[in-house]
């Protein structure tokens, strides 16, 4: 049995929709975050150093980080590359957007995301009047100069790949578009109709049968706490 650590509003709701679209038995162990902190209670620990989710066990190995889980998950259960491209031809433009796509959404798109949410919670957080005015223009500094403007090159990016093709690695839905689905839907919900093929993206997620199981088991969540 595959063991899934779901940690409420997280990137372990993609793998839960991996394992809806492979068809594939699982247990789900909740765990609920700080409603003060947002940070993942210290019980994760107990599972992986780090205590963070999503945390798979699979033949009493435990894997970390969403890319190589569902990468791992692939190849161990879609063997008809239903999901994932054929191995062959190494070179395919299929399997090299696949691989791209698969890790540019944690290495690229996910970190100016976090940091505009770190510097907005910056700003409205609580402390000392006469502190306010400083903390606040370091944040209006950090978003205006840096944040912003990385976060406008990334969302131009993906709305003109989506432009390209109807999913990120080729003509078909694939792993690859639940893995982006996390920077995608938490982009969309900020963007609004400025990215239409973004939210026409979201739109065809979630009216995925696969999708919509997997929201019966991890329970809705709010992108980004």
């Amino acid at each position: 049995m595959i063991k899934v650590h779901h940690l409420n509003n997280s990137r372990s709701q993609r793998v839960l929709w991996l394992l809806e679209e492979l068809e594939l038995p699982y247990e789900v162990v909740r765990y609920q975050r700080d409603p003060k902190t947002m940070l993942a209670p210290p019980e994760l620990r107990a599972i992986h150093p780090l205590g963070k989710s999503p945390l798979v066990e699979l033949d009493g190995q435990v894997l970390a980080e969403s890319a190589a889980i569902i990468e791992t998950l692939c190849e161990r259960y879609d063997r008809g590359h239903a999901l994932s491209p054929p191995p062959q031809p190494l070179d395919g433009e299929e399997r090299r957007r696949y691989r791209y796509w698969m890790h540019y959404a944690e290495g690229s798109a996910m970190p100016p995301l976090l940091l505009s949410l770190v510097f907005s919670r910056i700003k409205s957080a609580p402390m000392p009047f006469f502190v306010k005015p400083v903390a606040r223009g370091i944040a209006d500094k950090a978003m205006s100069s840096f944040v912003g403007p990385q976060l406008a090159l990334h969302l131009g990016y993906i709305e003109s790949e989506l432009g390209k093709h109807e999913w990120f690695a080729g003509e078909r839905f694939t792993a690859a578009d639940i893995q982006m689905s996390f920077p995608v839907e938490a982009a969309a919900a900020r963007a609004g109709a400025a990215r239409p093929r973004m939210q026409a993206f979201v739109e065809r997620i979630r009216a995925r049968p696969a999708y919509q199981r997997a929201l019966e088991k991890g329970g809705p969540y709010s992108l980004l706490g």
